[in-house]
């Protein structure tokens, strides 16, 4: 890659609760929720305890790889709040081609587009590992972002979160290598640059999955997977596990900075 052509991939952003917490920290007392002690009649609101618990119309299920979340063109009147486990979002063209946009993980949610009015899902959930996930009928979301403002902070923190990652997912397919695209998606599944410690161990994920993930072929997934493999970025030992030195794949080819000339 030529000077001024190489593009550094940031480091994913972190998880929405840790958005959360930093967005917290940042308001002005005096726009921040009622404390303890001026809502005394009602305890004060907590967005993850509601997270965590069923109720008001919010149900957990339990979902076993490979099952279906929800499925592209069904009817779209629920957001879904993955607790645990991982989900792929993948959209099928008119010709019947099938792509991987995204790989959320715990913490995240999916489906928020029939919030935006959304009449149908645009893609079909799946789960890549055993999972547990909250459903939240769309008029419940409605209500609690109108009524409290801690969760409209965690909220619009993941919609944050999802903007940078898509940002960078774009920027990643128009100027990276499918070798260094391929680096950084095995990196992103191993929690790589998110805050807590990495999964070095990845739930199986098929080279097919991969490529579509990339925008690849298998052929070249098989080829640059041997490749890390040789060079000890990568090992296989019945699951995918990922070492840190695979980094060095994202990180070449640094990007340099130019300034104006006056």
């Amino acid at each position: 890659m030529h000077a001024g052509q190489g593009v550094q991939i940031c480091s994913p952003p972190p998880t929405i609760v840790s958005y959360y917490a930093a967005m917290k920290a940042a308001t002005p007392p005096s726009v921040r929720a009622p404390s303890r002690a001026a809502t005394r009649t009602k305890p004060p609101f907590d967005p993850l305890t509601f997270l965590a618990r069923a109720g008001g119309g919010r149900t957990v299920s339990g979902y076993g790889k490979d099952s279906a979340v929800f499925a592209q063109g069904e009817p779209a009147d629920a957001v879904f709040y993955i607790q645990k486990g991982k989900v792929k979002l993948t959209v099928v063209s008119a010709q019947g081609k099938e792509a991987v946009v995204a790989v959320l993980g715990a913490d995240e949610f999916c489906g928020e587009g029939c919030l935006a009015g959304q009449p149908r899902r645009m893609a079909t959930a799946t789960a890549m590992t055993e999972c547990e996930i909250m459903r939240l009928p769309k008029s419940a979301v409605m209500q609690v972002l109108h009524d409290e403002p801690a969760f409209s902070e965690l909220f619009v923190s993941h919609l944050l979160a999802r903007s940078i990652r898509i940002e960078e997912d774009l920027v990643d397919q128009l100027f990276n290598s499918s070798e260094k695209r391929l680096a950084r998606a095995l990196l992103l599944l191993a929690n790589f640059g998110k805050e807590g410690r990495p999964e070095p161990i990845i739930a199986k994920v098929s080279q097919e999955t991969l490529a579509e993930m990339i925008g690849t072929t298998r052929s070249r997934v098989s080829f640059f997977m041997n490749k890390f493999r040789r060079l000890g970025f990568i090992a296989y030992n019945g699951h995918l596990e990922v070492h840190s030195s695979l980094l060095s794949v994202v990180l070449a080819d640094q990007p340099r900075i130019f300034e104006k000339r006056s």
